[in-house]
């Protein structure tokens, strides 16, 4: 990524037209230099202001920000330049449901949907924000899991998400699920197939931290082109793994995971764990 960038700004000095500054200003999003980003992204727009793409960008910085205005703003441009942009409409969704405004972001997630139906997590989002609009007084559970009692160790994270796209699992050193679930869109928990797969990262975490001298590990966040994903280390190797929706930005991201880590470390405190694994 650092040679990436490196070249698209020598591009970018060489003809300051260029319209290498879309991918470098997401490319320095991604590291999370988010005001450099900034300053590329509109120094790009004052000489493209139609290009919708490039607004595409200054919204996810702004959202990485926590300037959720400007972010909705920016993608309202992207919809005015590109009627029908699945990413506008995505963005725009998600922050309105996180505003409550449930209605409105049916409206946009759904089209998003249309244009993107391989999107699990968009997908997901879209199922939890009708359930809410059907029936507003219920917790937004896929319709398609049966109510859990208060106990069960898959609610253990419902209080420390706040969205309908974000999920969250505790593991042990292991890979077995101590507790939370991850649901997918036809409303499948996944949660040991990802714990599987997952078998031993702290460990190694743990090794490549120590093997660079660069002290002990406190959190991975990392993008795929589906969700945001954290993970955090817990006490005896364990880990906690957040996902999130695309568009969650990263400052976002990281609090929840803040939060679903104390929970985890109270729930393991007073002897959660010990039975539950399933």
């Amino acid at each position: 990524m650092s040679e990436d960038i490196r070249r698209l700004s020598e591009e970018l000095a060489r003809d300051p037209a260029s319209l290498a500054f879309l991918p470098l200003a997401e490319g320095l999003r991604r590291q999370g230099q988010l005001d450099l980003a900034h300053r590329i992204a509109v120094r790009g727009l004052e000489r493209h202001p139609h290009l919708a793409d490039g607004h595409d960008v200054l919204a996810r910085i702004h959202a990485d920000r926590g300037e959720l205005e400007r972010a909705f703003d920016e993608w309202d441009m992207v919809l005015r330049l590109a009627p029908g942009h699945a990413g506008a409409q995505k963005g725009m969704g998600f922050i309105l449901f996180n505003q409550g405004r449930v209605v409105e972001a049916e409206q946009y997630l759904a089209a998003a949907a249309a244009d993107a139906p391989q999107d699990d997590t968009l997908i997901t989002a879209l199922r939890h924000v009708r359930a809410a609009i059907a029936s507003p007084e219920l917790a937004p559970a896929p319709p398609e899991v049966p109510p859990l009692p208060a106990d069960d160790p898959r609610l253990l994270f419902q209080d420390a998400l706040d969205a309908a796209d974000q999920a969250a699992i505790l593991l042990d050193r292991d890979g077995l699920v101590l507790g939370g679930a991850y649901y997918v869109a036809d409303g499948e928990d996944v949660a040991q197939e990802i714990g599987a797969a997952l078998s031993g990262v702290s460990v190694e975490a743990e090794r490549a931290t120590r093997f660079l001298d660069i002290g002990g590990w406190r959190s991975i966040v990392f993008e795929t082109e589906a969700a945001t994903v954290a993970m955090a280390p817990t006490a005896d190797e364990g880990v906690v793994v957040l996902a999130a929706g695309q568009q969650t930005p990263l400052g976002l991201v990281r609090r929840v995971l803040d939060r679903c880590l104390a929970t985890a470390v109270r729930w393991l405190g007073t002897g959660g764990g010990g039975a539950s694994r399933r």
